[in-house]
């Protein structure tokens, strides 16, 4: 009878310390924290990318990871709320969907370390960071130029369309970029003889108003700001809107597949599934001080030629030629 009674009692020794340790492998699964200023749902390609280079790097939610999201749903007051819960469960890496998510994170927390898998902003000319090389904080990611792109998308609008004097741009106000966005715009619209007006736009249910706005102050085209508001289903709304106004739209390349004029930008899908390595080298114990932001080089034009046909607008062959891709 000893001997059974000793036999059960190491059993269920056994059995307590094999819980006990998976319960301690539990408790080391890293959890990532996602802040999405506008919907889930709208930046599904972004989630999407991001979780397909985490599993190339061997993270999976639920087995290797735990995912938490947190959604402002475009409610852009509740994200220092929602950032201090991320911050409250002690994640191990934040990721930013965005600057408006970056600068409500970074007020959060300064020693959780937060990756930005691709802005459109400066990190540096904002204060978030001391320099790309050695962003010195608990900040890292990617930037892809976004002053410089705005520039770039007015230059692209004034070759299709010569003729343009007057130019909107499509501006989110709570996107804290725009200042030095238009330093960028000025000289290239100087050069050009182009008149830029602002246009804010803070939520979606705003478009309408805008495109009104810009319907009467006769606006030949619009320029549209990157920013996670004017991405997912939004795209389609804005590339309706300036048609129905009859205005050649110039934005993302998501702007131009969704039924816009022209798309000029950085290619988010290969941004954000790079984004898991910078979460895979903060996970194995590097310091997001010492990780480089890197800066896109690739950089894609994309033609929606069936717009620009019931436009009117004739794109010059020689920037069809030079298109990624056109949309016929």
């Amino acid at each position: 009878m000893a001997d059974r009674r000793q036999v059960l009692a190491l059993c269920i020794g056994a059995l307590a310390a094999r819980v006990a340790r998976a319960q301690d492998a539990a408790a080391r699964i890293p959890r990532i924290g996602f802040l999405i200023s506008e919907t889930a749902a709208d930046q599904a390609s972004r989630i999407d990318a991001l979780r397909a280079g985490l599993r190339e790097h061997g993270y999976v939610d639920g087995r290797t990871v735990t995912i938490v999201f947190r959604s402002a749903e475009g409610n852009y007051e509740r994200l220092p709320e929602l950032a201090a819960e991320l911050v409250a469960l002690k994640v191990d890496v934040l990721v930013a969907f965005g600057i408006k998510a970056l600068v409500a994170a970074s007020r959060a927390t300064t020693t959780i370390p937060i990756v930005i898998p691709a802005t459109s902003s400066d990190p540096v000319a904002m204060g978030l960071v001391r320099s790309f090389a050695r962003p010195g904080g608990n900040i890292t990611g990617s930037t892809t130029f976004g002053p410089e792109v705005m520039a770039k998308r007015l230059q692209i609008l004034k070759e299709a369309m010569p003729g343009a004097a007057r130019v909107a741009i499509l501006v989110n106000p709570a996107n804290a970029s725009f200042a030095p966005t238009l330093q960028q715009m000025n000289p290239v619209a100087a050069a050009a003889r182009v008149t830029l007006t602002r246009f804010d736009v803070p939520s979606a249910a705003d478009l309408d108003r805008a495109f009104a706005a810009m319907a009467k102050a006769r606006m030949d085209a619009v320029v549209i700001q990157d920013d996670t508001l004017f991405g997912g289903s939004n795209a389609q709304a804005i590339a309706a809107r300036a048609s129905a106004q009859r205005m050649p739209a110039v934005g993302s390349k998501a702007l131009a597949e969704a039924g816009g004029t022209i798309g000029y930008g950085g290619t988010d899908f290969e941004l954000y599934r790079r984004g898991a390595y910078f979460i895979d080298r903060i996970l194995k114990g590097a310091k997001p001080a010492d990780l480089p932001i890197e800066q896109a080089t690739r950089f894609e034009l994309v033609i929606n030629m069936k717009a620009a046909k019931a436009l009117g607008l004739r794109i010059p062959a020689a920037m069809a030629l030079r298109a990624d891709r056109v949309i016929d």
